[in-house]
C-alpha cells in the first residue's frame, strides 16, 4: 500500500510555491483569448533576435555540455570572474537548491527576509533547517536593524534578495556595506540579485562590492527576466570561491541546463543593446504605472525591478479573479500578513493601460464591466 510508506516530513510538510498562472490554463478558465500575462515579471518585449538564430542551430540529438563551458567562459569575461567560480543552474532556482544541499545540514539555521522569494524558505526546509524570517519595516523597507541582529545568531545562510521578490526595492551602497560587516565568519551570503538589470545607476553591483570584502557569498542571476528566456530556465551563481563553487556543482544533476538554454544564454550575452534598450522601456513603464496607481490612492512601494507589489486593500484572490475575469493574470500574495497585496508585471504600454483600467473598476472609480473575449 502506498500509503505506507514513510515520507520525508521535511519534504512533506513544504508550503507550495506560488506561481503565476500559464496563458493557456488562463484562456481555458475565462474563454477569452486576449490575455495579458502579468504575473511571472518576464520581459514582455521577448528576447534578443540574437537567439532565434543561435537556436536554428540547434542539434536536439546530442546532450549538452554538462559543463557549461562555452557559457561560463562568455561570463567570466563579461564579469571578470574566474570561470571556476561560476555555477550555471536550471535557472537560478536550481542554484538555490544546490547551495542549500552544498551547505546545510539538518538543524543548520537560515535567515531570510518576509515578504519574500519562496524558494529562500521552501528549499532550506527541505534541507531539514530552521527559517527565522525578518520581517519588512510597516513602509516595505529592509529593516538592517532586525536583520544585524539576527546575524548574530551565526545562521548557516542569509538569504536576500535586492531588488526584493516581491517588494522590489534594492539594498543601498551604505545599506550594502552594513549588511556585509555584519556577516559572521560562520554564515554564507546569499544575494539574489534576479532582478539586477532592472535597478537605477545608484543601486550598487552586489558582485564587484562584494568581491573584495572577505566574506563567504553567493551571488545568483538569471537570464529570465531582463534577458527573455524564462522558458528556457538558465540562471547562474557566483561563489566567493572555486571550493564553494565546486560544492555547488556536485549537489546539482549533471546535463542540468539543456543545450537550447546554454546556446541561447551565450547569444543573449553578445546582444547587451537590445537587452538595454528593452529594460530602458520597462522602467519608463514602471515609472509611469507607479504613478497611475499611486493617483488611485492605493500604496506601491518603491521598485527596482520589473514589477510592482500593490496592496489592492482587499483580499488578493478577490483582486486575482477580477483581474482574470479581464483577461489579465496577476500574482496574488498568499503570506498572512500581506494578504491584501498582489504583485504585477510591467507589461507592453497597452497591458499597464489595461491593468490600470480593471484596477480602477476594482475600486469603484468606474462602473463594473465584462470583459470581450
Amino acid at each position: 500500500m502506498a500509503d505506507t510508506i514513510t515520507l520525508n516530513p521535511n519534504v512533506a510538510e513544504l508550503p507550495p510555491y506560488n506561481a503565476g498562472m500559464n496563458i493557456a490554463v488562463a484562456r481555458s478558465k475565462t474563454g477569452l483569448t486576449d490575455i495579458a500575462a502579468l504575473a511571472s515579471n518576464e520581459n514582455p518585449y521577448g528576447c534578443s533576435p540574437k537567439v532565434a538564430a543561435a537556436l536554428a542551430n540547434l542539434d536536439p540529438s546530442r546532450y549538452a555540455d554538462p559543463a557549461c563551458a562555452i557559457l561560463r567562459g562568455a561570463l567570466s569575461r563579461k564579469l571578470d570572474v574566474a570561470e571556476n567560480r561560476i555555477v550555471i543552474g536550471n535557472g537560478s532556482e536550481e542554484m538555490i537548491a544546490a547551495v542549500c544541499r552544498a551547505v546545510l545540514q539538518p538543524l543548520s539555521t537560515v535567515v531570510t527576509i518576509t515578504p519574500g522569494f519562496g524558494l529562500h524558505e521552501i528549499e532550506p526546509r527541505a534541507n531539514g533547517a530552521k527559517i527565522v524570517k525578518i520581517p519588512m519595516t510597516k513602509d516595505l523597507r529592509f529593516d538592517l536593524e532586525a536583520v544585524i541582529e539576527a546575524l548574530r545568531e551565526k545562521p548557516s545562510i542569509f538569504f536576500i534578495s535586492s531588488p526584493s521578490n516581491p517588494v522590489g526595492p534594492a539594498l543601498d551602497g551604505a545599506q550594502l556595506g552594513r549588511l556585509i560587516a555584519a556577516i559572521p565568519p560562520e554564515t554564507l551570503l546569499v544575494y539574489d540579485e534576479a532582478y539586477f538589470e532592472f535597478c537605477d545607476e545608484q543601486t550598487p553591483d552586489g558582485l564587484k562590492v562584494l568581491a573584495d570584502n572577505g566574506i563567504s557569498y553567493v551571488v545568483l542571476r538569471t537570464f529570465s527576466k531582463a534577458h527573455g528566456l524564462a522558458g528556457l530556465r538558465v540562471g547562474y551563481a557566483v561563489a566567493s570561491d572555486e571550493r564553494l563553487a565546486q560544492a555547488m556543482s556536485s549537489a546539482k544533476t549533471p546535463f542540468n541546463v539543456n543545450a537550447a538554454a546554454q546556446l541561447a544564454a551565450v547569444a543573449a550575452l553578445d546582444d547587451e543593446d537590445w537587452m538595454r534598450q528593452s529594460v530602458a522601456s520597462v522602467v519608463a513603464e514602471r515609472k509611469r504605472l507607479t504613478e497611475e496607481i499611486q493617483s488611485i490612492g492605493l500604496f506601491v512601494p518603491d521598485s527596482q525591478t520589473n514589477f510592482l507589489f500593490i496592496d489592492v486593500e482587499c483580499d488578493s484572490t478577490v483582486a486575482f479573479e477580477h483581474f482574470l475575469a479581464h483577461g489579465i493574470i496577476v500574482k496574488p500574495w498568499k503570506e498572512p500578513a500581506f494578504a491584501s497585496f498582489i504583485r504585477v508585471t510591467v507589461g507592453l504600454p497597452a497591458e499597464n493601460d489595461r491593468f490600470i483600467h480593471a484596477l480602477r473598476l476594482l475600486k469603484g472609480e468606474l462602473p463594473m464591466e465584462k470583459a470581450a473575449s
